[in-house]
C-alpha cells in the first residue's frame, strides 16, 4: 500500500537564504565617492571597538563580490539578504545621487539573478550618512522624508529587478545601543524622551520607505521589515506557562525599548501597546493618528531576527517569571546568545496569534563560534550545524501545525565585522581570512547545502 505523500511544512517558493550587512563585509569605506557614515565615524574612534577593528576593508567584499556571488550559488541559496549603503548611494544623506554608488548595487543584483539568486534587499542596516547624523538624524522629523526620498532613489534602479524588500534592520537595536547606551554607532547616550522620539521617528520612516516601494516599485513587491528580540519559551507547555511566556514577550519595561510590541505593534495593529503612554510616563512622545496611519503601511510578510531568548514559567501567583538558564547551557562566543532551540516555533506562534497569518520570515539566526582552519584544511563547526538544525526544526514545526513560512536566512553568510566586537565573533558559512581574504566554505555550509537540496526533509 503506497502511503500519501506527506505536505512539506516549507512551501515550494520558501526562501533558502543567509544574509550579511553593507558596513559588515564591504569594505571600499571611502571609494568611488562613497560618504562617511555613523559606523565609519565610530569605528575611527580609538577604544570603540575591540582592539580597534574597523569596516574599512572588512570582506573586501565591494571587489570581492563575483567570488562571493560564486560561493552562495556553491552553498545552493535561493536568496540572499543584503543592504545598502545609504552613504554609497547619497553621500550626504540626500540631495546629489553617487552614480558609481548605484553601479555596484546594479551589478550585485545582476549577478546574483544569474546565479539564479533572488536578492532580498536592506535599505537601512544601521550606516546612517554622517551628515544626516550632523543634522539630528533620527531625533529630526525630516529623517521620514530623508529616508521615503533615498528609498525612492533605490528603488527606481533596482526595482525592476528586486521585489523582495525590507526597510529597517533591527530598530532597536540601533536606537538602544546607539542612542541610549552609547555602544553603538552614533555613540550617544540620551534620555529615555529623546531616545522614544528617534524610536518614533524610525517607525515614521518605515512607513514613508514602504509607501516608496509600493509607489516607485515598476513590479510587484513583498515588503517587511527585520525587528528583533529575545524570543520567550515556556518551560512546560502548560496553559499558564505559555500566557506568561506571551504576556512576557509582548510585555514593555520602562528604562528600555527593547519590547516587541513596541515595535511591531504600530506597524502590524496601527497602535501603541495600551499601556506604552503608562509605562514611559513623561518620556512618551506625542503620537497622531496621521503617524499611527503612516506607520501601519501594509506589510507582505512577518520579518523577525531571531538569536536567542529566556525561558518563562507561571509563578505560584500565575505572575510570569524568567527562568535562569542551567549552569552551562550552550552559548555563543558572545554571552548573550544562548541556545534556545524552540525560540523560533514560539517566536511565530506566538507573532502570527497577535499580528496575523501573514507568511513568517527569519531574517535573521545564526551562531558566532570559535572557527580557524584544522591541520586538514577545513572548518569544523559542528556546534553550528547544531545550532542551526535545532532551530529549524522549530520553524519546521511551526510550519507544520500551520503557520505559514516564508523563508530562513541564515546570519551569516560570511564571517565579518561584528560591529563593537570586531572581528572576533565569526558567524559565517564561509570562513574570511581577514588578512588574505580567502574564503573557505565550512562544513555547515555543507551542510546546509544538504537542507536546502533536500527542501528540509534531512531535518
Amino acid at each position: 500500500m503506497k502511503l500519501p505523500a506527506v505536505k512539506s511544512p516549507f512551501p515550494p517558493d520558501f526562501a533558502w537564504g543567509a544574509a550579511a550587512a553593507a558596513y559588515q563585509i564591504e569594505g571600499a569605506w571611502n571609494e568611488d565617492g562613497k560618504g562617511p557614515s555613523v559606523w565609519d565615524m565610530m569605528s575611527h574612534r580609538p577604544g570603540k571597538i575591540e582592539l580597534n577593528h574597523t569596516g574599512d576593508v572588512a570582506c573586501d567584499h565591494y571587489h570581492r563580490y563575483a567570488e562571493d556571488v560564486s560561493l552562495m550559488q556553491a552553498i545552493g541559496l535561493n536568496a540572499y539578504r543584503l543592504s545598502i549603503a545609504w552613504p554609497r548611494i547619497l553621500p550626504d544623506g540626500t540631495g546629489t545621487i553617487n552614480p558609481k554608488g548605484l553601479a555596484f548595487y546594479d551589478r550585485l543584483v545582476d549577478s546574483l539573478l544569474e546565479a539564479g539568486i533572488q536578492p532580498w534587499v536592506t535599505l537601512f542596516h544601521w550606516d546612517m550618512p554622517l551628515s544626516l547624523y550632523q543634522r539630528g538624524g533620527w531625533l529630526n522629523r525630516e529623517v521620514v522624508d530623508w529616508f521615503g526620498d533615498y528609498t525612492k532613489v533605490v528603488v527606481e534602479a533596482l526595482g525592476d529587478r528586486v521585489k523582495h524588500w525590507m526597510t529597517l534592520n533591527e530598530p532597536p537595536v540601533f536606537i538602544a545601543l546607539g542612542h541610549l547606551h552609547g555602544v553603538h554607532a552614533p555613540g550617544d547616550r540620551l534620555p529615555m524622551g529623546q531616545v522614544l522620539r528617534a524610536a518614533h521617528h524610525t517607525l515614521m520612516a518605515h512607513g514613508q520607505s514602504v509607501a516608496a516601494i509600493r509607489a516607485h516599485s515598476p513590479q510587484p513587491t513583498f515588503v517587511g521589515f527585520a525587528p528583533t528580540a529575545g524570543a520567550k519559551v515556556p518551560v512546560t507547555e502548560s496553559a499558564a506557562d505559555i500566557e506568561a511566556a506571551r504576556q512576557t514577550y509582548f510585555g514593555l519595561k520602562k528604562d528600555t525599548v527593547w519590547g516587541l510590541s513596541l515595535w511591531n505593534d504600530p506597524v502590524y495593529l496601527g497602535k501603541y501597546p495600551d499601556e506604552a503612554p503608562e509605562v514611559y510616563g513623561d518620556d512618551w512622545p506625542s503620537v497622531s493618528d496621521a503617524d499611527l496611519k503612516l506607520i501601519s503601511q501594509p506589510l507582505d510578510f512577518i520579518g523577525y531576527n531571531c538569536y536567542t531568548g529566556d525561558f518563562v514559567k507561571a509563578d505560584a501567583s500565575g505572575k510570569p517569571e524568567i527562568v535562569p538558564f542551567e549552569r552551562g547551557n550552550p552559548t555563543g562566543t558572545l554571552n548573550w546568545l544562548q541556545l534556545i532551540p524552540d525560540a523560533l516555533y514560539w517566536a511565530a506562534r506566538f507573532q502570527m496569534e497577535r499580528y496575523g497569518r501573514k507568511p513568517f520570515v527569519v531574517t535573521e539566526n545564526g551562531l558566532c563560534n570559535l572557527d580557524w582552519i584544522a591541520l586538514d584544511g577545513k572548518i569544523h563547526d559542528a556546534q553550528r550545524v547544531d545550532y542551526i538544525h535545532r532551530y529549524l526544526l522549530g520553524l519546521k514545526r511551526a510550519g507544520s501545525e500551520g503557520y505559514p513560512l516564508g523563508g530562513y536566512f541564515y546570519w551569516s553568510v560570511m564571517d565579518n565585522f561584528e560591529w563593537a566586537e570586531g572581528y572576533r565573533p565569526r558567524f559565517g558559512l564561509i570562513h574570511v581570512n581577514y588578512e588574505t581574504q580567502k574564503r573557505t566554505m565550512k562544513e555547515s555550509a555543507h551542510w546546509y547545502r544538504e537542507v536546502i537540496r533536500t527542501h528540509g526533509a534531512c531535518l
